[in-house]
């Protein structure tokens, strides 16, 4: 269900998930990553014909439909029961309810990526002398070159001759001279992806379409798509056994045109590009196809190659900058009670046959994973973790464990992580858990997140270094709600009370904390890790930029209600200090709009571009100066379609 916490039709309980962590090591020395009775160099079996994949689909739907049987039977018999799978999306409960790193080298980056050389599908970037910026359904243009500031261009981010009043378009990309817009239809069902030119003085022209059947990829924290070089790299899932015709939702592509047909509609992947993990059938249900999809944005002609995985509905995806690891897990009831199993799998980005390794409980959210320059993988796992889908990461509970494990050690599913892949890790209690690589380290602690905020003069906060497992306990005197890097170090943003606190944490053989900066009477006023950003002088000092709401808001709140100001703080040797606020002051949405009329990826970014400061700030982009280390708002614009067209029409 789109941007709904629960999918239609389905119970999802509380039960807690299978996951031992008795025998895990806590002796302190470096986990030492192997498998048992690993074969390196096995890759997973792809179907030898499409024959073969159906008759396997259609047995994996029976299955379904018993396993369901059985479930519907032990509820009403008062047992608890898990979710197996999301069912399909409803077009109109898109919106009925709410739920309670490092930087590019270059200098016009301005997304809060997380694995360098990797960026992310985000609301705005840069081309040329331009910010591009994704909003309610529409693409914008604002020239920023040659010292100025404004408004250019104006088209919708969707196919012209369409209704777009249940489409949702949340991701921009820009190659070259193509920006690409991701979005999701239900009114055409799937992923949707929208091709735009722009040339040098920041006009958009609309290229074309491509639908892509899937089920809705959105996630409370990840982000669909990413950009290696000219390769756009994109997951999606498909939950299967739902229709008569299993293969009727099979990945399938089309471009779109005015009477596209359902006919029209070619597969993504052929049968022999679909893996499976080389376990018995009855260890896992194989209820949804996770597809990464790669296109190339510098040929003539848009062409994608995809590679599926037939595996469990419940994932989490990371891009590194050779390879997507999925991890899935099957919840099940079997033996009269809870069980749940996981996969890890990893998919080259070169095309080249994934590999499979079976492991326990789930991460919490991408910045769970961290792909190290040793080769080995580093993931936080928590014991009950049901993926990403929707705001399944603001739900992860159950005991806490460091896995890591060698790439070599992938293989065709058949084997499962050692024990010594895992070393057991303090608890951190609550829903909202937030995790961060940074360095040699893992942080994680708990906070507020989408909810209500509540007053914490006291918050556990773990710093774990993946290299030894050697756990460092830190308290602070806040929530954790967002946990950032700034170069060698990192700093933790929550809220006591009424007020943003903003706390640098030094990284070393020993990890401190160090005093906080706190902003009175303010809350985060967004909550993806897009609406950061920092800016490094050099190693030890910068600027750092993040939106701020009125305080006591509850998390959900930046929907409906646009950041009051983006505060800068100058990062001194971890000694923080406000340098100035840019401020909203005209959030009006009077724009006529027709689709994605809710910023479910955020409205407010700092930006930090070619030696200038700007915070864009809804249909606001405001600039300041410093002048004596303080900044101040020097011009500011509103790109509003109806508001700058009227400025334009007053330049003519």
């Amino acid at each position: 269900m789109r941007k709904s916490i629960f999918a239609a039709g389905v119970v999802l309980t509380a039960g807690i998930a299978v996951f031992s962590y008795n025998q895990l090591r806590t002796d302190g020395e470096p986990i030492s990553p192997q498998v048992s009775i690993a074969k390196p160099g096995k890759t997973m079996p792809a179907f030898s014909s499409e024959e073969e994949l159906k008759a396997q689909m259609k047995k994996k739907r029976q299955q379904r439909e018993r396993d369901m049987n059985k479930s519907a039977g032990a509820a009403n018999q008062g047992v608890t029961t898990d979710s197996v799978a999301a069912s399909p999306a409803s077009p109109s409960a898109k919106a009925e309810s709410k739920p309670s790193d490092s930087k590019s080298k270059d200098d016009d980056g301005i997304t809060n990526n997380q694995v360098a050389g990797v960026d992310e599908g985000g609301i705005v970037k840069t081309h040329g002398d331009h910010l591009v910026i994704l909003r309610r359904g529409r693409l914008f243009t604002v020239k920023v070159g040659d010292n100025a500031l404004k408004p250019v261009s104006a088209v919708n981010a969707y196919p012209p001759d369409i209704n777009p009043s249940n489409d949702w378009y949340d991701e921009m990309l820009i190659s070259g001279n193509t920006v690409v817009v991701v979005g999701y239809s239900y009114g055409r069902g799937g992923t949707e992806l929208n091709l735009f030119n722009i040339d040098e003085v920041g006009g958009l022209k609309y290229k074309a379409t491509y639908h892509l059947k899937s089920n809705d990829y959105y996630s409370s924290r990840n982000y669909a798509s990413r950009l290696i070089g000219s390769k756009l790299v994109f997951y999606t899932p498909q939950y299967i056994g739902y229709s008569d015709d299993p293969m009727s939702q099979f990945p399938k592509y089309r471009k779109w045109h005015n009477g596209a047909k359902e006919d029209e509609f070619k597969p993504v992947v052929s049968a022999t590009r679909v893996y499976r993990p080389n376990i018995s059938e009855d260890r896992s249900s194989m209820q949804a196809l996770h597809t990464v999809t790669t296109c190339d944005l510098a040929t003539a002609e848009f062409s994608c190659q995809g590679t599926a995985i037939l595996g469990s509905a419940g994932r989490i995806f990371y891009v590194s900058q050779t390879s997507v690891y999925v991890w899935t897990t099957d919840y099940n009831y079997r033996n009269g009670k809870s069980d749940s199993e996981s996969m890890l799998y990893k998919m080259p980005l070169d095309g080249s046959a994934p590999q499979a390794l079976g492991v326990a409980g789930a991460p919490i959210d991408q910045f769970s994973f961290n792909e190290s320059d040793d080769e080995q993988l580093n993931v936080l796992v928590r014991g009950d973790g049901r993926g990403e889908a929707m705001w399944n990461s603001e739900y992860a509970i159950g005991d806490t464990s460091l896995f890591r494990v060698s790439a070599d050690t992938f293989s065709d599913g058949s084997t499962n992580a050692s024990v010594d892949n895992y070393r057991s890790l303090p608890k951190s209690e609550g829903y909202t858990f937030q995790n961060r690589f940074v360095g040699d380290y893992v942080l994680y602690g708990s906070g507020n997140g989408w909810g209500n905020q509540t007053n914490k003069n006291s918050t556990p906060f773990y710093a774990v270094n993946w290299k030894t497992a050697n756990v460092h306990y830190l308290n602070l005197q806040h929530s954790v709600d967002r946990i950032e890097q700034l170069g060698k170090a990192a700093v933790v943003v929550g809220i006591n009370g009424n007020d943003l606190y903003f706390t640098p944490i030094k990284l070393g053989k020993r990890p401190d904390v160090k005093d906080s900066y706190v902003r009175p009477n303010a809350s985060q006023g967004e909550l993806r890790s897009h609406g950061f950003f920092y800016k490094p002088d050099d190693d030890n000092s910068g600027i750092l930029g993040l939106p701020i709401a009125r305080s006591g808001r509850a998390g959900y709140r930046h929907l409906d209600e646009d950041s009051a100001a983006i505060l800068f703080l100058k990062n001194s040797g971890l000694d923080f200090d406000q340098i100035g606020e840019l401020e909203a002051k005209n959030t009006s949405t009077n724009d006529g709009c027709r689709a994605s009329c809710v910023d479910w990826y955020g409205n407010a970014r700092p930006i930090f571009l070619r030696g200038r400061i700007f915070a864009l700030l809804g249909y606001e982009l405001v600039e300041g100066r410093l002048d004596d280390g303080r900044l101040f708002e020097s011009r500011r614009i509103n790109y509003s379609p109806r508001i700058a067209m009227s400025q334009r029409t007053e330049d003519e």
